[in-house]
């Protein structure tokens, strides 16, 4: 579990086959094999690491449904490692399991993401969502998608300050919603939904 608060950009240093390695810093401090991290709002398990590099297994089911298989050597990512129980949540639960690829319309300040039309439910005004690990506060909810100020600090330290018009993005709704959603189906006398499909690692431990 994490909290969508990037601990630093890491970069791609190389991705063949499934083996993905990601130049870092912080996310090895504590580091342990089968540690779980998350890449741009999707969790990875690290399967080895050195003193500034560390690299996970991608699957062909992640690499489907999120965008990891788009990067490049160099490209920037955002890493976060899981939150500790005695850790303060500072944005909110975020699973490190991506429900969808969305699209980025326009760019940081005022980000506008176009996301598929089965998630839009879950998205509501001043609610909370992942774009890229990012916790971020919903400004408005679109036809298509969605709106989000980002400050400049947030601009700066994660991938979003360099996302442009056409750029995929790793998006994960609040899970909470589902939950509910489910949950309220069998009292108003409805089937319950059709679970979203997300993208995890098998057996990450996250």
């Amino acid at each position: 579990m994490f909290t969508g608060i990037v601990e630093e950009l890491g970069s791609v240093e190389s991705l063949e086959g499934p083996r993905l390695r990601i130049r870092a810093a912080t996310v090895l401090d504590d580091v342990t094999m089968g540690a779980s991290t998350a890449v741009n709002g999707v969790c990875l398990t690290v399967v080895a690491w050195g003193d500034d590099w560390w690299e996970a297994d991608v699957s062909d089911e992640t690499f489907a449904r999120t965008s990891l298989g788009s990067l490049q050597p160099g490209d920037p990512v955002n890493l976060e490692r899981p939150v500790r129980l005695e850790d303060r949540l500072g944005g909110h639960l975020v699973q490190g399991h991506v429900d969808a690829v969305g699209e980025v319309v326009e760019p940081a300040p005022d980000l506008r993401v176009r996301m598929p039309d089965g998630l839009l439910r879950y998205v509501v005004e001043k609610g909370s969502i992942t774009v890229d690990g990012v916790s971020l506060t919903v400004v408005d909810v679109l036809d298509d998608g969605f709106t989000v100020a980002l400050i400049p600090h947030t601009a700066e330290v994660t991938t979003l300050g360099h996302r442009g018009p056409g750029d995929p993005v790793n998006l994960e709704v609040d899970v909470m919603a589902k939950y509910a959603e489910r949950l309220l189906a069998g009292f108003v006398g409805g089937p319950a939904p059709e679970p979203v499909a997300t993208a995890t690692e098998q057996g990450s431990g996250s």
